[in-house]
């Protein structure tokens, strides 16, 4: 069986917590910041975590996460 490939553009997207859950980064932080509040984007800074019902999809498109 050869091995299987795992989506790029995923593993740079995405890394695997000690405890097995799944890091993303969170989105609207890359341009437009004008509008946004100092708040709102020092909480757009923080990792979050992958919701348990795409977990699975996240899984099986990084098969060696």
């Amino acid at each position: 069986m050869p091995k299987m490939k795992t989506k790029r553009g995923a593993a740079k997207r995405f890394k695997k917590t000690g405890s097995g859950k799944i890091k993303r980064s969170k989105a609207f932080t890359s341009h437009i910041l004008t509008k946004k509040s100092t708040k709102r984007k020092r909480k757009l800074r923080k990792s979050g975590i992958v919701d348990p019902a795409n977990a699975p999809t996240i899984r099986k498109i990084l098969p060696y996460l």
